[in-house]
């Protein structure tokens, strides 16, 4: 069974070389591993480990039988138009990665809250000015999204005290989370959201859903951080907004358009963090195992880990 990886933008030598080294690892010996677009005869793949894979390609193979993302992500799939039907999707779930976005999450609330982003601009100003100390009662944190990232995110800050309030497309609660969810409950989730947080999966449905009709919801001088998507963000509408006063500031590690170009008013707007989509990145050691073992699934006939609903999204 052979199993391509289609990832244009990425170096994937560790990646090569973690797969086979953790396959001869687990007694696999038969791992036939090739990386587009030089994968030989493609009637032999029959897995496929996907990023940012050119849309359309994937119906060059006649026997997938499983698409793979090389993160935690789908929408760089679920959003070609041709992606092949009938046959699954499954998404890397990695406790580094959880870890790694819960920690990016926390330093930026507690950036905000302890007024950093103020002292940092009074620094390049030579100005010493204190700031009086807010309490975490009167920063209450909003989670878009409460998949697993969101979940480990809104567990870390009710235990470092912060009200927490999660919004998400269908039902579903969480201990010690005010649970909000649809449409209609939007308004009220926006407007007691102090700090505001994006972990959705980007579908049609969350496109821009971060603009200036949403942000007019927000308490006056709300925070946002942007850890979702680029396309989460409406973007032409985040510093009108700032100008406004609906929003104090906001850090975003996601973009529309990456790398962020060179004249985007982002880089140099003074309330605006910006940081290179680096809040949670696959380590492909860590991830290995659940890649392979998807594979000895696949081959036996047994249930895939993590599997996408395509027609939702995520």
């Amino acid at each position: 069974m052979a199993v391509t990886i289609i990832s244009p933008n990425r170096d994937l030598a560790p990646w090569i070389s973690v797969l086979n080294d953790q396959a001869r690892n687990l007694g696999i010996r038969d791992l036939d591993l090739r990386v587009w677009p030089d994968d030989g005869p493609k009637a032999d793949i029959e897995m496929a480990l996907t990023w940012a894979h050119p849309p359309g390609v994937l119906n060059d193979y006649p026997n997938l039988k499983c698409i793979s993302s090389m993160g935690a992500g789908v929408d760089h799939l679920v959003s070609d138009p041709d992606l092949p039907r009938g046959v699954p999707v499954v998404r890397l779930v990695d406790a580094h990665l959880i870890r790694d976005m819960t920690e990016y999450i926390l330093l930026a609330v507690l950036s905000h809250f302890r007024r950093f982003d103020v002292y940092q601009a009074n620094q390049w100003a030579k100005r010493w000015q204190p700031q009086t100390p807010m309490e975490k009662k009167e920063c209450p944190v909003g989670i878009m999204g409460l998949g697993q990232l969101g979940t480990a995110a809104a567990l870390r800050l009710i235990r470092e005290g912060f009200p927490v309030s999660g919004w998400r497309n269908m039902n579903g609660g969480l201990p010690g989370v005010t649970a909000f969810h649809g449409q209609d409950q939007l308004p009220e989730f926006l407007g007691r959201s102090r700090i505001l947080i994006c972990l959705l999966p980007l579908t049609p449905a969350t496109r821009h859903i971060l603009n200036l009709t949403q942000f007019a919801h927000l308490p006056s001088g709300a925070y946002l951080i942007n850890v979702g998507r680029g396309g989460h963000l409406k973007e032409e509408d985040l510093i009108p907004a700032i100008d406004k006063g609906l929003l104090s500031g906001a850090c975003l590690d996601v973009f529309e358009a990456e790398p962020l170009p060179g004249n985007h008013p982002f880089w140099a707007h003074p309330r605006i963090r910006v940081t290179p989509h680096v809040s949670s990145q696959t380590d492909p050691e860590s991830v290995a195992p659940q890649i392979l073992e998807n594979l000895e699934r696949l081959r036996s006939g047994k249930p895939l880990l993590n599997p996408v609903n395509k027609a939702r999204g995520y």
